[in-house]
């Protein structure tokens, strides 16, 4: 249970730890030999027997052998789900103390980092999710043949081991089911499957995403190589099955150490398909940012507006815009947004996305943050109000040297890393009062949780 794959074997005997906390990452944490162990799989106040995989010099790492004292809060590991995938590292605590450990990320990273006033904070509690299961409506499988066996699903957390994936909790019912028959139709029409070890070209991973309101799904195929036979068989074929309107390719190489390449085209079917949240209509092409928990989306978005608390006068920054989500929906209160993204075709899909609603007063520019903002602020554009909604890496340097260069009155940060989110406040809070602090729950099941901060000036 809760293998960790590692070519390091182990070389010490079964040990006994008590579990103190959890860490960041969701693993159990314990002491050994004065060094901090981490035991994926073990929850606090568990006694445990593990076994060392590799001991580092400040630290080891672990796995669970077996639990002798177990904690109350452990609940059942979903059926038929290898608990060695990443995903659901935290599925075996109740959902109630899931929502704890996520508030307390919060407070470790604001202890460690400690930004002005931390202290005094508020942080509120963690806000949960309305499904706990079967929210995901975007699944990003890899395929794999081996010994004339074909393989769709996700690798082991720092591993080369992939796993099979029939079943996975997290995942709706008809983005899984999609998957599955894909599959099927790869192994019936003998697609040619890449493979990592010779780098021969081929299909590498089946991306499929479903929109919540209108049921449309995507089907985004990325292979390595930009001709495979039967790619276009195969994507007349999946556009057959039920609810499927669009499918594409996107073509990497084997140099690309990240999952998608930079091009991308449409084999069959419709350019995008349609979402929709608070009213307002999203279009959305294959690379396009999309929230992953469509019903938890609205939570979290009204939780922004309502914390920005804009008027009608002001112009609003939306940074890190995507197709242009939180921009849109606050056009109607103020008298102009400005998105900045760094995709090109999620600006596309954004300002396909301002006509669709018939927005007259939002435009959304090409580039990075960092270097459109200064130029904002020099051609005089006034920055009333700005929300950032940075990657888990935050906010640059120079993007916060200019926010506290510009001051905007009002200013919201959403964040999915409270590590970063902590760094960054050190600096934001020489100019700004963190005035409230509230986590959604977008990712039941994992460590992950998508954080609003309300900031304004001191």
């Amino acid at each position: 249970m809760y293998k960790k794959f590692n070519q390091n074997k182990p070389k010490d005997k079964d040990i006994i730890i008590t579990i103190k906390r959890l860490g960041i990452n969701g693993e159990g944490i314990g002491y050994y030999r004065k060094k901090i162990i981490f035991i994926p799989g073990a929850l606090p106040a568990e006694v445990v027997v593990a076994k060392i995989i590799k001991e580092y010099p400040r630290y080891i790492d672990a796995e669970l052998v077996r639990i002798k004292e177990k904690s109350p809060n452990r609940v059942s590991f979903p059926a038929k789900v290898n608990p060695a995938i990443g995903g659901l590292e935290l599925a075996h605590l109740a959902y109630p103390k899931q929502l704890e450990f996520k508030r307390d990320n919060v407070l470790e990273a604001l202890k460690k980092f400690h930004p002005r006033g931390y202290s005094k904070y508020k942080v509120k509690k963690t806000i949960p999710a309305p499904e706990e299961w079967h929210y995901r409506n975007k699944a990003q499988y890899q395929i794999e043949q081996s010994h004339g066996q074909i393989s769709l699903g996700l690798f082991a957390p720092n591993s080369h081991e992939l796993f099979d994936l029939p079943v996975m909790p997290t995942q709706s019912q008809a983005t899984q089911d999609t998957e599955r028959k894909i599959k099927s139709l790869v192994e019936k029409m003998h697609v040619k499957i890449a493979d990592p070890y010779r780098h021969f070209d081929g299909l590498k991973t089946i991306v499929v995403r479903q929109a919540y309101a209108t049921h449309e799904i995507q089907v985004t195929l990325i292979t390595v190589g930009r001709n495979i036979k039967n790619l276009g068989q195969l994507a007349e074929q999946v556009l057959r099955l039920p609810d499927v309107v669009s499918v594409y390719q996107n073509e990497t190489d084997w140099r690309n150490p990240q999952v998608w390449g930079n091009k991308t085209v449409k084999l069959a079917g419709k350019n995008q398909i349609t979402d929709e949240i608070l009213g307002k209509k999203f279009a959305l092409s294959p690379r396009a940012f999309f929230q992953l928990n469509p019903v938890q989306t609205i939570t979290l978005y009204s939780k922004a507006l309502k914390f920005l608390d804009l008027t009608p006068t002001e112009t609003l920054i939306d940074a890190y815009s995507g197709v242009g989500t939180l921009g849109i929906l606050a056009a109607d209160q103020v008298k102009q947004v400005i998105g900045i993204e760094t995709i090109p075709e999620a600006v596309e899909d954004a300002n396909h996305n301002v006509e669709l609603n018939h927005i007259k007063n939002a435009n959304y520019i090409q580039g990075s943050v960092e270097k459109i903002l200064p130029e904002l602020v020099q051609n005089g554009m006034p920055i009333d109000a700005l929300i950032v909604d940075p990657p888990r890496t935050g906010l640059a340097k120079s993007l916060i040297k200019t926010i506290l260069s510009v001051k905007p009155k009002t200013f919201v940060y959403i964040s999915c890393n409270p590590s970063t989110l902590a760094q960054d406040l050190v600096l934001l809070s020489e100019a700004y009062n963190v005035r409230l602090i509230e986590n959604v729950d977008m990712l039941p099941q994992t460590p992950r949780c998508e954080c609003v901060v309300k900031l304004t000036l001191r």
